[in-house]
This record gives structure tokens, sequence and C-alpha cells, in this order.
């Protein structure tokens, strides 16, 4: 596989993707919810255009979520190492040139070009993240020109024969950087480009942006798009205090809750912006008062913390404790290694990348070194193979003692709180209250 046939199918890259699909989809995060996957029409050349918040994540998001082999455009700065740009041609990835790399440079995007034009024939995909670069904000920003110059230019190739699609992507996680949390992933209604094909042979720069602004609004209908900068901390805490319940919810995923919650939200600013900044200023406390007393939003939800309860969830902890050690030991170099690594990045959006990564390629290291092993030290080699199977599966155990653990321990805090009558607790259960009676009456 090379830059020249990059739109073949690859039977190497095949079996690489199923590891990276099985760590991504089951391992990584505890769920990934997909919406919307049956209003592609594979048929037509496609371009997957999704928001861009979590640097590499987000790309991840749409390969393991497609079961096409689908091109990818990069930034060219990425590519200047001749054995790394093998590499990323290998992994289905083709260089784009900004003004930033040179101007002299912009000229080889000609050859990109090419190549995309291949890629459109093949019926492969091609995904571009519109946005240009990564920001941490669950919210849109301006888009590139460049998405649409690619989609006409294309068009203009078969003189405007034939049809291409456009379909806006909406991704959303319910943290950006934790283990095992939750990726929803909405493909929105396809964009026929072919609706603005005699505007851009009339004027080629309103056709560009006529697409772009049609492309921008579709793609805040699938994606959380908070747009008020001022207020954004408030608004986007609020999503968790309110909605966080529903994290795994796949009938009505937490992405168009949260889409809903922000729509009325945005309504109250135009109808009562004074109960509009009392609702943002309570979302700030409820945020700040919870750090303060290393509470969670789960533990406030619930009316009650039941002695009883928390007395069998200890002695479970407990007796299962050894199964925790066992797990979290086995799994030490795969799992806490690239957490304590992602850390030392500079810009908080690498780390969930840094993290996955590295996970992934110290798997392809230390599960042979585990098979092996087991092989040696354990007979028959049946029981030896179940062992090594069962690794993963009791690091994941392993995490789920951890939760409940915190669990245990955050409901014995509350219950402590409580009973020397705390005012900063106090002061936090009635903010919360009023402000979740607020957003119910809307």
């Amino acid at each position: 596989m090379s830059k020249k046939n990059i739109e073949k199918f690859d039977f190497f890259y095949l079996l690489l993707r199923k590891y990276v699909d099985f760590w991504h989809n089951y391992i990584y995060y505890r769920k990934v919810i997909v919406y919307g996957k049956d209003r592609i029409d594979f048929s037509v050349p496609t371009i997957y255009a999704p928001n861009h918040q979590n640097a590499l994540m987000d790309a991840l998001a749409v390969l393991c979520t497609l079961k096409k082999q689908p091109i990818f455009l990069a930034r060219a700065d990425i590519f200047r190492n001749k054995i790394l740009a093998r590499i990323l041609y290998r992994f289905k990835m083709l260089p784009v040139f900004r003004m930033r790399d040179g101007f002299e440079n912009l000229k080889q995007n000609d050859e990109t070009f090419t190549d995309t034009l291949r890629v459109m024939e093949s019926r492969s995909g091609l995904v571009i993240l519109p946005e240009g670069n990564h920001a941490g904000y669950r919210r849109l920003r301006q888009l590139k020109k460049g998405i649409c110059r690619i989609a006409f230019q294309t068009a203009e190739a078969s003189n405007f024969s034939k049809e291409i699609n456009i379909v806006p992507v909406g991704l959303e996680f319910t943290h950006y950087w934790l283990f095992r949390e939750v990726l929803t992933v909405v493909y929105g209604h396809p964009i026929p480009v072919s609706e603005y094909y005699n505007t851009y042979k009339e004027n080629p720069n309103k056709g560009l942006l006529d697409l772009r602004d049609r492309l921008s609004s579709e793609m805040k209908k699938v994606m959380v798009h908070i747009s008020d900068e001022n207020n954004y901390e408030a608004i986007n805490e609020l999503r968790s205090i309110v909605n966080e319940k529903y994290n795994d919810s796949i009938r009505y995923p937490k992405l168009f809750r949260d889409t809903r919650l922000v729509g009325k939200i945005n309504q109250l600013h135009d109808t009562d912006y004074q109960l509009y900044g009392e609702i943002c200023n309570d979302s700030l406390t409820i945020r700040d008062l919870t750090q303060q007393l290393h509470l969670t939003y789960r533990l406030l939800r619930k009316k009650k913390h039941p002695f009883g309860w928390l007395m069998l969830s200890s002695l479970f902890l407990l007796v299962t404790m050894p199964v925790f050690i066992l797990g979290a030991a086995l799994n030490f170099i795969i799992f806490k290694v690239p957490a304590l690594q992602s850390r030392k990045v500079k810009d908080d959006a690498f780390i969930s990348t840094i993290r996955y990564g590295m996970t992934v390629a110290l798997s392809f290291f230390i599960f042979p070194l585990y098979l092996v092993l087991a092989l040696i030290f354990i007979k028959p080699w049946w029981i030896a193979l179940a062992a090594f199977l069962a690794i993963p599966v009791i690091g994941l155990l392993a995490w789920n003692w951890l939760m409940l653990y915190r669990r245990t321990a955050g409901g014995f805090r509350v219950r402590t709180l409580m009973a020397v009558n705390n005012p900063v607790f106090i002061r936090l259960r009635d903010t919360y209250n009023s402000l979740t009676e607020r957003i119910a009456r809307l």
C-alpha cells in the first residue's frame, strides 16, 4: 500500500483495523453509540465531515464506526519525515498543505487532489475535518472552505455529471480523555453537492460559501453546540448536572438530550435573561462545591444512601479485593503507564490520543509476552490459553471494582456530611435541587 494506490482494499490494513476497532469500541470506551449510519448511501462518492474537538480520537471515531476503508486528509507537516510518511500512507492518510507550510508547497495539493479523485471514484469515502484544527470545546467553529472546494473540484472533473454527498458527523465524548467513557457518533443527513452546482458555475466563491454555510448548519444539528462563549463553562457543566444519568442511553442518546437542553437555555437567554443568569451561576456553584467536597453528581442525584447497602457493598469489595489487585497488577503497564505519560502533554486535547495510542502499542508487546509465559508455566495448554484471554477481562473487572469503591466511599461521605449538617453540603444540596427543578419546568 502506497500513496499511488491508497484507495485500494488492503488486507493487512483490515487486520490491523480489526484490532484497533476492538480496543477502541470495547476496551477504551465502555460504550460506542452510533446513530444515523443507515442514512448514508455508500453507492455515491461521499465526504465525511466530523467536528474536531479531541485530536486523533475524532478520526478514530469515524474509522471505527464505518465498515469501509475511508481515506483521511491530514495536515502536511506530519508527513515531513519520509519513514513516517510511508506509515501514514499505509494508514490511508493524505497530506494537505496550508499557507503556513510555505507558499511554494501549496502546488503539491494538486497531487493530493489527483489522489482524492481516485478515492471518490472508488467509493472508499474521504474524511475531512472541516474546522481545520482541534479545540476542546463543545462548539462548532468557523469551517474552512477546503472541504467544499474539494467537493466542487471533484464534481468539475466529471463535468458535474456525478453526484457527491457530504455527510455531517457529530461526535460527543462524555469526557475527552478519561478511560471507559461513552462516545456517541451521529451521521447526519447527506448534503447533495449537486444542489449547489449551478451556483458554483455562475459564481464559484458564492457556491463555496453557500455550501459551507449549509454544512455548518447541518453539523450543528448532530452535535452539542454551545454558542454563548461568555457562559460556556456554566452551560457545559449544566449538561452533566442534568443529563449525566443518561450517558449510556442508546434509545435516546445523551447528545440529543444535551442539544435540546442547550436549545432551551438559548431561548431563555432571549426571553428571561435574569433567570438565564441565575441558572448559569447555580451551575458553576454546584460544580465548585461538588469539587470542594469530593463528590459527584451521581451521589447528589440519590436521595438516600442506605447504610445497609453501603455495608453490603463494602463487604463485597473486601471479598473481591484480590480480583482488583490481580487485575490491576497484570494490566498496570498497558493501562496505567499510558495514563501517567499522557499527563505530560502540553495540549490537553492530545491526552486521550496519547493514552489510547500507547495502550494499543504496548498491547502488541505485553500480550504476546503474557501468552508465552502462560504456555510455559501453565499446563495443559487450553488452561494456559484461557488464563491468557482472562487478563484483559480481569483488568476491566478491576476497573469496575474501583468505580464501585468510589461510589461506596462517596455514599459514606454523603452520610457523614448529612449527619453533621455540613453547611457547604447543605448549600450544595439546596442549590442542586433548586436548579434541577427549574430545568424540569423548562
